[in-house]
């Protein structure tokens, strides 16, 4: 790090750090800001001020992008005419010792039970929905809840913008340098249009570019939800990096809290806003997805037992997560307990019928079924049957072979069967 001062002794830098103590325990959010421009000046670990900051224990932070159309940013809970669902569901679990940020993303299209509520497609984005037809709005809690059980996560608090505030914390920020990896054109959903290269964005352009997931160019780049998660996480990233700049954040942050304050509705005080942002200044941040392109598929109109109030959902494309492999891959950040409100069945348990190659026979073996039979050559139906009373069973196998299109519905079948 490039010195900016004479380099103090060790006696002197103690009596530093003895004196910012006891600012911090003084004057609190001020003395915070004081003690991050000292952090630069003297060369004193980031980690420590994280930790004066935060304490030892992480802090998981729900961050939520509202989809509402033709609502103010001053409106972040409002449902607008776009029904205001979660558009981005993003985990930033901040670990002062560590001075990192890992960003968990949740795909939006996720499936995950909702006894409670009458949702005819019952995926995790509409919980936000659901929630803020309320008085008052409970979305954020709604999604926080079920957030905490699937990632087997406590979330500490929430963040919640629409898309006009998105475009506004960019544009507070003076707009983001973006480096377009190849041709973006989406003219019927975001609007976007770009040509490869790095290019400066305003925060309209910008909010275009992370909408992305269907681009037009015919280049295989940004073509899905999940090449579109990390998008967001990267400018995400950007604006964390000019907002947290450790050289200027304990001017800039506390402006930016004010400016933005009517933009976001969030569970944190203003003062927690400052600590945090003060504390993970200059911390790399780092994406952790959960799920993959090969978990989503097309589920068909069935009845399925506790996924909603009715017990039956409507046919729409769905991302069926793991829970066991969600806690196996968040197990370094305390994860316990992840659940996504209906049990999958063992594979031990489910026997397959199979109408496709040996080498698909050899994966389903190798993904714990036991009982496969290979019926059949291919089919070229991509398809996945199962027994009415077993959806789950289906949604087993359908993760074992799902290349992200495949079409799982029931059937008049006894065992659950593959089409490929």
């Amino acid at each position: 790090m490039k010195r900016s001062s004479p380099r103090l002794s060790s006696r002197a830098r103690i009596g530093w750090r003895r004196r910012r103590i006891a600012i911090a325990i003084a004057v609190g959010t001020i003395a915070l800001a004081a003690a991050a421009t000292l952090v630069v000046r003297t060369h004193v670990t980031s980690k420590v001020v994280a930790q004066l900051a935060m304490g030892l224990k992480p802090v998981n932070v729900l961050i939520v992008a509202n989809n509402a159309r033709g609502v103010k940013a001053t409106d972040p809970l409002g449902l607008g005419t776009a029904a205001g669902q979660a558009d981005v569901i993003l985990v930033a679990h901040l670990d002062p010792q560590r001075h990192e940020i890992d960003a968990i993303t949740i795909p939006r299209d996720t499936l995950v039970a909702q006894p409670h509520w009458d949702d005819p497609v019952p995926k995790i984005k509409t919980l936000f929905f659901m929630g803020d037809q309320e008085t008052p709005p409970t979305g954020p809690r709604q999604l926080e809840r079920s957030v905490s059980a699937l990632t087997g996560l406590p979330i500490d608090g929430y963040l919640v913008a629409n898309f006009a505030g998105f475009r506004d914390a960019v544009d507070a920020v003076g707009g983001l340098t973006v480096d377009v990896k190849a041709r973006i054109y989406d003219p019927r959903h975001s609007g976007a249009d770009f040509q490869p290269g790095i290019q400066h964005m305003n925060g309209a352009q910008a909010l275009a570019f992370v909408r992305v997931r269907q681009n037009e160019a015919g280049n295989g780049y940004r073509i899905n939800d999940f090449q579109r998660m990390q998008a967001e996480v990267a400018v995400l990233g950007l604006l964390r990096d000019k907002l947290l700049d450790p050289a200027t954040v304990a001017t800039r942050l506390p402006h930016f809290v004010a400016r933005m304050k009517r933009d976001v509705a969030t569970s944190f005080s203003a003062s927690a806003l400052l600590r945090l942002g003060i504390a993970m200044a200059g911390a790399p941040v780092y994406q952790v997805p959960l799920g993959s392109i090969a978990d989503s598929m097309v589920l068909a109109p069935a009845a399925f037992p506790g996924i909603n109030a009715h017990g039956y959902l409507e046919g729409d494309y769905y991302d069926v997560l793991d829970p066991a492999a969600i806690c196996k891959r968040l197990a370094p950040f305390g994860a316990r307990g992840c659940t996504n409100g209906f049990a999958l069945p063992d594979p031990h348990d489910v026997a397959v019928v199979l109408y496709g190659t040996p080498h698909l026979a050899l994966h389903l073996a190798h993904q714990g079924f036991a009982h496969v039979k290979l019926a059949g050559g291919p089919t070229g139906a991509d398809r996945v049957l199962y027994p009415a009373a077993a959806p789950a069973a289906g949604l087993l196998v359908a993760r074992a072979v799902s290349r992200g299109n495949t079409l799982v519905e029931p059937g008049n079948v006894r065992s659950v069967v593959v089409e490929q």
